[in-house]
């Protein structure tokens, strides 16, 4: 499955609570995105808040779009996106 890199602009900042609510919307946000095949990996967050950056693993950029249309998330780019790390080489 290909892998993405979303980056999102919050205007009035990311605000999920780190309590059994804010676990709620991170769920609910996960389960809306398996109808599109679409998995989020984790998270990025600017220290205002105001920018994210998302990987995921999605069949297509346009799935990405639908789940985060479907979760009222905005989108400014996708960029499918490798893996490199400075140990490759061991």
């Amino acid at each position: 499955m290909p892998r993405y890199m979303v980056q999102r602009t919050f205007d009035g900042g990311l605000m999920i609570p780190a309590d059994a609510q804010g676990a709620q919307v991170c769920a609910t946000v996960v389960d809306k995105n398996l109808d599109h095949n679409v998995t989020w990996v984790h998270s990025y967050v600017s220290d205002d808040k105001r920018t994210t950056f998302c990987v995921y693993d999605a069949p297509t950029p346009e799935a990405i779009r639908k789940a985060a249309a479907d979760n009222g998330l905005p989108v400014d780019s996708i960029t499918q996106v490798r893996v490199l790390d400075p140990y490759f080489s061991h």
